[in-house]
């Protein structure tokens, strides 16, 4: 069972990424925001968790652990949650966000999640409250903090007017400052984050 991949980015995909460890390439499904902070070429660390079955093995990796439990146990507590569901609810909101919207009994910010409508986000929030553990909403990992700066802030803003979710903003703004520059202006990081966000 495959637990932790440490590696070279090889490829880069709309829903996963081929890691590059020792020579052989794994491929990887990841949260978006994992996704879109990946670059060709670059280290990548991935908390992983294998799923087999009769008909394929299939390898589901997270920036952080927090974001793996979640993703485990989505599945385990809240009945018709399968891997695609639990992988767009962590891929939506940030273990930080998730803990909070469960906790206050949020079904607007859980079923912002694609494919989450209010009655499965009313039974994730049932299922789930409780079965959080302690210091789970702390360990959101680097990738779900927001960028700083004025520039970066207007541009996670004008993603999201343009209808993508607050975390895909932030990860997309992120890999555009990676790109361009702690010092690009707003309009150059738009364009890379449009790019980014479309993947």
């Amino acid at each position: 069972m495959i637990g932790k991949l440490k590696g070279v980015v090889d490829e880069i995909e709309d829903d996963h990424v081929v890691l590059d460890v020792g020579g052989v390439g794994y491929s990887v499904f990841c949260p978006a925001r994992t996704v879109l902070a990946s670059r060709e070429g670059e280290p990548l660390v991935l908390h992983v968790d294998t799923v087999v079955r009769e008909d394929l093995i299939r390898l589901y990796g997270f920036a952080s652990k927090a974001e793996r439990e979640l993703f485990r146990l989505l599945q385990a507590n809240v009945q018709g949650v399968g891997a695609k569901v639990a992988m767009a609810v962590v891929s939506t909101l940030a273990p930080a966000e998730l803990a909070s919207a469960i906790s206050s009994g949020d079904v607007t910010a859980v079923s912002r999640t694609p494919g989450v409508g209010r009655k499965v986000a009313e039974r994730i929030i049932d299922s789930m409250k409780g079965k959080l553990p302690a210091g789970l909403a702390a360990g959101s990992g680097p990738a779900a903090t927001a960028p700083k700066g004025r520039a970066a802030e207007e541009a996670v803003s004008a993603l999201v007017n343009l209808g993508y979710p607050k975390e895909k903003a932030a990860a997309a703004i992120s890999a555009a400052i990676q790109s361009a520059g702690p010092d690009a202006d707003v309009s150059s990081l738009l364009a890379l984050g449009l790019k980014a966000a479309a993947r």
